[in-house]
């Protein structure tokens, strides 16, 4: 495939990515959310030509880098020191969420069960991405896919604007308001965005939250696929496909968590790489942003919504009450 096939849409992501550090540099807006706030724009206003879609395609490469290199910039001292309580805290509130939303799905609302379960990955792990593993797992529809895919967005979406909302106004420490938004919120960008909106610590901390909680995806699906193997609805995913779902980069992160552990970077090295995985993290969001469109949100049924919404109360209100008894606010 031709290089030149990407330039297009990779130079509308540097130019949004300059254009938002511009306008932190002028008003105070923070670059991240700016950036996020570009994509979102041209998307919906403008509209992105055809010739421009597969360069901006790549912002999900640039996402996954820019974590992997987020990982020289931290140790195993400090993912220890209360990482073993983040992930209990993880592993209870996703069970806590997928719970949640089976039960609503079905006993309360009246949902299929195929797409009942598609609201729970996505709500549970990892957004779209788990819709779509756990989709082929349970052999789900397209339409159950897509009702799926467009409310997780639509919820990425509103918690964009209302986590720095709501931890601005709580007073919420850096490593609170990252682990309650790394446990909390759907998908990785978003987490990442908000993180480092709050602060750089709180950044660190909201991304090595939800790749703990992005790990469990092969479990998640391991369970609906033997689930509804017994049901004669769907069979048993393998390895291979397992290993395909599995996020990569969660390797790459503990490979550099690893090194930088050894003492293998020099601070000025470090600096190096924390500017480059900012610049990286920039690009992903203004294609990020593109992501973000009003007339699948509109599309969104009420029910599934409802769903969510009730699900994401729960898990954000628990999550956050069992975070601040542990580390304080």
């Amino acid at each position: 495939m031709s290089l030149r096939r990407f330039l297009p849409g990779l130079a509308v992501l540097c130019l949004g990515a300059l254009l938002a550090r511009s306008v932190e540099l002028a008003v105070g807006l923070n670059h991240l959310l700016v950036a996020i706030a570009i994509g979102f724009v041209l998307a919906n206003a403008v509209g992105v030509p055809t010739r421009f879609e597969r360069g901006i395609a790549t912002h999900k490469l640039w996402l996954g880098a820019g974590i992997v290199l987020m990982g020289a910039s931290l140790t195993l001292e400090t993912v220890l020191e209360v990482g073993g309580l983040v992930l209990l805290v993880v592993v209870a509130i996703t069970a806590l969420t997928i719970v949640v939303v089976e039960l609503l799905a079905r006993n309360v609302f009246g949902l299929a069960d195929h797409l009942g379960s598609l609201l729970a990955a996505g709500s549970g792990i990892c957004g779209v991405s788990a819709v779509v593993a756990v989709a082929g797992a349970i052999r789900a529809r397209e339409g159950q896919i897509a009702y799926a895919a467009a409310t997780v967005l639509l919820f990425d979406a509103i918690t964009l604007v209302v986590y720095p909302i709501v931890g601005d106004a709580l007073g919420l420490s850096s490593v609170v308001f990252g682990v309650w938004a790394g446990v909390s919120m759907f998908s990785t960008g978003p987490v990442v965005a908000v993180g480092f909106a709050h602060s750089e610590v709180a950044g660190q901390w909201a991304t090595m939250t939800k790749l703990s909680r992005n790990a469990l995806i092969g479990v998640v699906v391991l369970a609906y696929a033997s689930y509804y193997a017994r049901t004669g609805s769907a069979g048993r995913p393998s390895l291979r496909s397992l290993w395909e779902e599995f996020p990569k980069f969660v390797l790459g992160f503990l490979a550099l968590v690893a090194l930088a552990s050894l003492g293998a970077f020099s601070p000025a090295q470090q600096a190096s790489i924390e500017n480059a995985y900012s610049w990286l993290f920039l690009l992903a969001f203004v294609g990020l942003g593109t992501e973000i469109r009003l007339a699948e949100l509109r599309n969104t049924g009420v029910a599934p919504a409802l769903v969510v919404l009730l699900a994401l109360l729960v898990a954000s209100t628990v999550s956050l009450g069992v975070l601040t008894l542990l580390f304080g606010a």
